[in-house]
């Protein structure tokens, strides 16, 4: 593979996840259908193994290793659900995987990480780098670094969750005016565009990002990479990558139409939409796609639009609040 990827290479992705990742449900509610006076379908990715989309991207890349190198063992850094992913990915094709993460990571994520087998490394996001510390234990052990997004394989994987949504679509009898993902450092929003725009091609694709970490949105406004001012500040924990990949900003150019970015609050509002509405346990960094249609931010009245809820591993206290925002009259 190149290192610009292409739609045949989602559709490869694809057939070596067979069986493996769930084909997670496109849904649609009448009740926001009617409220919002379009079509929004919810690609719940939040149904996926481990969670969240993160273990297509994981899997594929492993499948995609050879013997001598997997025997190796893996090396990953993330703030949960690359984690999860990455480390269940490695205990299906026993793989030896250490992940670094945040010593600031909800716990489940954490536990959740260790019950899959991986040995888990903690750091301080503000004062440490994870990919220093990454490498350094890759080098020691000449294990191989499955980066969180930056990487072909990776973000094919990635693609599988649009390629599966536009092939719904498509059974539904659906022609989508646009598509929107989350995104941190780019690999679910361009793997996304790669697979829907394959099968079709006039359907815009677009970024979904906390205010404060917009960096995707800002770097395409302005045609260059953009790096975020703050490393943390935002309850979209799984989304504070400090600025675009080097694989993925090449391809969003290409892919993705303007970036949609979204509050807090506003996210809390499409947790509790998620659950009230789609039964979806939704983590805030999956919900800002979400959040983004129904603040009117991605147009919906008039026309059929898709989001990705790209993950549910949120923790109790920030799931009740959620729960606790007054619902739409």
């Amino acid at each position: 593979m190149s290192s610009s990827p292409t739609f045949a290479d989602v559709q490869a992705a694809g057939r070596r996840l067979e069986g493996i990742v769930v084909r997670t449900p496109l849904l649609e509610s009448q009740r926001v259908n009617a409220r919002l006076g379009g079509r929004l379908f919810v690609k719940a990715e939040c149904l996926q193994r481990t969670g969240s989309f993160k273990i297509r991207g994981a899997y594929n890349f492993l499948a995609c290793m050879s013997d001598s190198d997997r025997r190796k063992g893996v090396v990953g850094w993330s703030s949960g659900n690359h984690a999860q992913g990455l480390a269940e990915a490695a205990r299906l094709m026993g793989v030896k995987a250490t992940i670094v993460m945040p010593a600031d990571a909800p716990a489940l994520k954490v536990a959740n990480t260790r019950a899959s087998g991986a040995e888990i490394v903690l750091y301080d996001r503000v004062k440490e780098s994870r990919e220093e510390i990454g490498l350094g234990i890759a080098r020691k052990a000449g294990a191989t670094v499955v980066p969180p997004y930056d990487h072909p394989w990776i973000l094919v994987g990635q693609g599988t969750a649009g390629l599966e949504l536009a092939e719904q679509a498509k059974k539904l009898g659906v022609t989508l005016d646009a598509v929107a993902a989350p995104c941190s450092g780019g690999g679910l929003a361009t793997g996304v565009a790669l697979g829907v725009k394959g099968l079709s091609p006039s359907t815009t694709v677009h970024a979904g990002e906390p205010a404060g970490f917009d960096d995707m949105a800002r770097s395409l406004a302005v045609g260059r990479k953009q790096r975020n001012a703050r490393l943390s500040g935002s309850i979209c924990d799984a989304l504070l990558a400090p600025e675009p990949g080097d694989v993925t900003f090449p391809l969003a150019r290409k892919l993705l139409g303007p970036g949609l970015v979204v509050t807090d609050d506003e996210v809390l509002d499409a947790m509790e939409v998620a659950f009230r509405e789609f039964k979806l346990v939704v983590e805030p960094g999956g919900a800002v796609a979400l959040a983004a249609a129904l603040a009117g931010k991605l147009p919906v009245s008039g026309r059929a639009v898709a989001v990705v809820c790209s993950g549910g591993n949120v923790d109790h206290d920030t799931f009740r609040r959620a729960l606790e925002r007054r619902p739409d009259a």
